[in-house]
């Protein structure tokens, strides 16, 4: 209910953002956290990834609206300016908890955030799309997790490789 009360551009820009930069985000925080064990490298990731993935993702979605002549100039700004601030603010929330925490406990924070986010906004993608939300977000959840699974590992291999 609450989604179907946002315009579309807007709507797709805020839900591509927040689930890029939570997916994208919590990979490379675990990766670099399993594989470095270091603070440094990980805020330096995420602010990486806050800007450069951000302006990419809004790029992209840019050019994929601009692909569709359904859309005005308008909205496919809309998309494209939510996409890099919605990217940003949730690729950068990943900080709070690396700067408070040691990092073991704030890579476990960060996920229990992370995995909370993308199930919240697939309950309400899901109610907007009339689907049933169980699924949806069973289906998104999962998708993360074999994300930061495989980041983990890939990490520890890369720590194991070079060190």
């Amino acid at each position: 209910m609450v989604l179907t009360m946002v315009k579309e551009s807007i709507r797709t820009g805020l839900s591509f953002g927040l689930t890029s930069g939570i997916i994208t985000t919590l990979g490379l925080l675990i990766g670099l956290a399993s594989g470095t064990n270091s603070k440094l490298a990980v805020i330096g990731g995420i602010l990486t990834i806050a800007i450069a993935d951000a302006f990419s993702d809004a790029l992209g979605i840019h050019i994929s609206e601009e692909s569709q002549a359904k859309h005005t100039e308008r909205e496919i700004w809309e998309s494209t300016i939510t996409t890099f601030a919605a990217k940003f603010f949730f690729a950068s929330i990943f900080i709070a908890p690396i700067l408070l925490l040691s990092l073991p406990v704030a890579a476990v924070v960060s996920i229990i955030i992370g995995l909370a986010l993308i199930s919240i906004i697939s309950f309400f993608v899901a109610r907007a799309e009339g689907i049933k939300p169980s699924r949806a977000i069973a289906e998104h959840v999962a998708v993360a997790i074999v994300v930061i699974i495989a980041t983990y590992y890939v990490g520890k291999w890369i720590a194991r490789i070079f060190s």
